[in-house]
């Protein structure tokens, strides 16, 4: 049985962590209304680019059209862009992602393909390297950027771009947490190269575009790759905060629940040495 002295330390020791918990919560709630902000703030820009293509890309068919656009011509070579946090203490919103990244990959290597993997975060990578090292091309560390901004995505893009045009790859799928809500962020997998596009809007008007489609998407596509990972980092962002809050407000709990339970365990036990005292105290003295 821990003394008194034992009991007293754990409590301090839980209330400490505690304080803790409680001023990492305060941070996240604050962070996170600023990405929030930003992601509410991309979007709509984000699902205007995807419009835009989505209707020049009708003009590129059967095969005609920017190697971006219409692929390789082959998907034997696959590689997973796994945009993570790169801090933990947020649940399980790191591994949900490298999860569902691995469960692809996983997919795809029974079915005879090449998998590569670029891990953007530290967190994804210390997880897939367990399992898939060798197949991991790169660590893109984040640690040191302050604000996820356009200027961030555009080196991840330019790599990506430069690895297909070596004929690194054949397919390029991203993998990011989408922010839903502060209690809800939904693990997305999205193609990134060649783009996955929806239907066309056939009550989309009809432009004329100079110079011709095959210009412009020349010029757009590279733009839209970057737009698509600037948008999952800034869901991840949101979402990595999110997570965080959520998980910092239920240590904070646990921790209380801790408190009571060592103070009433405290409490019992002290009574127990002063009943036990009184008992040698009174038997001692009907003994005399």
């Amino acid at each position: 049985m821990p003394s008194l002295k034992d009991l007293r330390n754990r409590i301090a020791s839980v209330k400490s962590t505690q304080k803790i918990t409680k001023a990492m919560q305060m941070v996240a709630v604050s962070k996170l209304r600023r990405a929030q902000s930003a992601v509410e703030s991309a979007r709509p820009y984000a699902e205007q680019v995807e419009a835009v293509l989505t209707n020049l890309a009708g003009a590129a068919t059967d095969g005609q059209g920017p190697r971006l656009l219409v692929g390789a011509g082959s998907d034997q070579v696959h590689l997973l862009l796994v945009c993570t946090g790169e801090r933990g203490l947020c649940g399980a919103f790191n591994t949900a992602i490298v999860r569902l990244a691995r469960e692809r990959a996983n997919a795809l290597a029974a079915q005879g393909k090449t998998i590569k993997i670029l891990c953007v975060g530290k967190k994804g990578y210390d997880q897939l390297r367990r399992t898939h090292e060798k197949q991991i091309l790169e660590m893109i560390d984040l640690r040191a950027v302050r604000a996820i901004s356009y200027g961030t995505a555009q080196p991840i893009a330019a790599k990506l771009i430069d690895l297909f045009d070596n004929g690194e790859f054949d397919v390029c799928t991203l993998f990011y947490s989408r922010f839903k809500s502060v209690i809800a962020q939904i693990p997305t997998a999205q193609q990134l190269i060649p783009p996955e596009l929806g239907p066309k809007d056939e009550k989309a008007p009809v432009y004329d575009y100079e110079p011709d489609e095959g210009e412009i998407l020349a010029q757009l596509l590279p733009r839209a790759v970057t737009v698509r990972i600037y948008r999952a980092l800034l869901e991840n962002a949101a979402s990595f905060f999110g997570a965080q809050m959520s998980a910092m407000d239920n240590a904070t709990r646990n921790a209380g629940d801790m408190v009571k339970k060592y103070t009433l365990r405290y409490n019992r036990t002290r009574q127990a040495m002063i009943t036990k005292e009184l008992i040698e105290i009174i038997s001692g003295a009907e003994a005399l």
